[in-house]
């Protein structure tokens, strides 16, 4: 069941929202959270029913060693619960992958193994709980209610993609509404959250799945061994580039608004990634959840920076591999995570070159600087995305040709027309004037353009609604406020902007498609 799918918002949507506000008034907090739970677990299990037995195994289990951990005075304990988590992760995520890559070096005599079929949502799930179980060894977190833990695990906004919650930040919101007295509709939760919802499905239904047209083509067809020209290789990448962005933009916006639905806050897992001024920034607005845990249960664990030089590098070059496997079982995930670590190295090299050599105060830039460094990070992104798509190697280096104009060059043949003298120009230094190969239609550079400007000027969701608190801000400094007329507030106005961007994206829901990070 996908959030942008009729039966999740006409049926299941209403139903739990009834029946949580029904039960929960008054006295009936348990029987609100209990109802909550059971919801999630049917919400999980409508995609394949079976793998309810692995959820609920690793709820099980992980409640009990979480109470076993919060008086253990040995590591082994938590040892063992982080591999047997890792060790489902293992199976079900890159069995497939070992055994494929050992039958490749020893010339398939090494064993079969059948297609395994990766569960919805276990990177995420595990990895909440791996980090709740390191949180109770240090004395951190702790749950005697079994409630409580199952909802902090399996609530169904943030199940399938995220953001990796911190046990931390989800129970207080419900032991406030504890002390309250139960669990009590708010209209601001309402209007909040039906707001942001909206906004990420328009992000996801008119503008994710419209500019995948773009690349999807491109991407199989450079796996079919075709050579992709120039402008059909960076309208491949550049698409891509941003339906990762809208899609999962607007799965995050999704999930924060479902959430406020409850009462609930989730932490920004999102935050204008492509306005970074350099690879630094990019990953602290990026996946923000993904990137906090690397670098809280990771990172810092093989020392982060505390050895300075070198081994700050490799600690951060080793994260970065690991981030890469961690989004898929190839080794295009791998390379990407690889030349991200690459990236990092070299922009800490630099900051400490600028500090050291220069005496530059790194908290101050010029405007110039500043717009150079976004338009750099940027078409590295780029570059790494095109690994991230690819199904190979060769896919991706065909891309690769073709964005430095090695595959030729050609434009649309109506551009021939269109632009009189110049086009014969044009056709004379070499440019072919043809009908895409790879696409129908001449409007992929109005698209790019056009989300590319929403990208990188407009204020993104959370700042617009950035009076209302929408989310958990974290370490994050706050969103910009904004001037009078941009910022959301409850009006009649606000009110048709939102009804119009959900009629719009319900009446485009003629093909439902899964979000990018669910194969994750």
């Amino acid at each position: 069941m996908l959030f942008n799918s009729h039966i999740f918002i006409f049926i299941f949507l209403p139903i739990v929202l009834l029946g949580f506000y029904l039960l929960g008034r008054g006295e009936g907090r348990s029987k609100a959270m209990g109802f909550l739970v059971v919801a999630s677990l049917v919400y999980y299990g409508w995609w394949n029913p079976k793998y309810l037995v692995l959820i609920v195994f690793s709820i099980l289990f992980n409640y009990a060693l979480g109470l076993r951990l919060a008086s253990a005075t040995s590591k082994w304990p938590l040892y063992f619960g982080i591999f047997v988590n890792l060790a489902l992760i293992g199976y079900f995520k890159y069995a497939n992958f070992f055994v494929d890559n050992l039958n490749a070096v020893s010339d398939g005599s090494f064993m079969e193994l059948a297609p395994i079929v990766l569960p919805l949502g276990i990177s995420f799930f595990t990895f909440q709980q791996i980090a709740y179980l390191i949180d109770a060894y240090r004395g951190e977190a702790s749950e005697y209610n079994f409630y409580g833990y199952c909802l902090f695990v399996t609530f169904f906004p943030q199940l399938i993609a995220g953001p990796i919650v911190h046990h931390k930040e989800m129970m207080p919101q419900f032991e406030t509404s504890e002390r309250e007295g139960g669990f009590n509709l708010r209209g601001e939760d309402i209007a909040v959250g039906l707001t942001i919802f909206s906004i990420g499905l328009f992000k996801k239904v008119i503008i994710a799945d419209n500019i995948a047209l773009f690349s999807s083509p491109v991407f199989d067809a450079a796996l079919a061994g075709a050579h992709p020209t120039f402008f059909e290789s960076w309208s491949a990448a550049l698409g891509y580039t941003m339906q990762l962005y809208f899609d999962f933009s607007g799965y995050s916006d999704m999930a924060i608004g479902l959430a406020r639905l409850f009462g609930v806050k989730l932490p920004i897992n999102f935050n204008s990634p492509y306005k970074a001024v350099n690879i630094i920034d990019f990953w602290r607005r990026w996946h923000i959840t993904l990137s906090r845990f690397f670098r809280d249960y990771i990172y810092f664990p093989l020392g982060g920076s505390r050895r300075g030089g070198y081994v700050t590098l490799i600690n951060l070059f080793v994260t970065m591999f690991l981030a890469g496997l961690w989004h898929g079982a190839g080794w295009t995930f791998v390379f990407w995570g690889v030349l991200h670590g690459v990236y990092l190295v070299i922009n800490h090299a630099w900051q400490a070159a600028r500090k050291g050599l220069f005496g530059h105060d790194l908290t101050r830039s010029t405007t110039a600087g500043r717009y150079a460094g976004t338009l750099l990070t940027f078409l590295a992104v780029v570059v790494s995305w095109v690994f991230f798509r690819a199904e190979s190697f060769g896919a991706a280096k065909e891309i690769l040709k073709g964005m430095a104009g090695l595959n030729g060059v050609a434009l649309y043949k109506t551009y021939l027309e269109k632009w009189d003298s110049f086009g014969p120009t044009l056709a004379e230094w070499g440019v072919k004037f043809t009908g895409y190969r790879l696409f129908e239609g001449d409007d992929a550079l109005i698209w790019i353009i056009a989300v590319l400007l929403i990208a990188w000027v407009f204020p993104n969701t959370q700042e617009v609604m950035r009076r209302f608190s929408p989310a958990i801000t974290g370490e994050m400094r706050r969103p910009e406020e904004l001037r009078s007329w941009q910022a959301w507030k409850p009006s009649i106005l606000w009110a048709v902007i939102t009804g119009v961007l959900c009629l719009v994206s319900i009446a485009n829901l003629v093909r439902v498609s899964e979000f990018l990070y669910f194969q994750f």
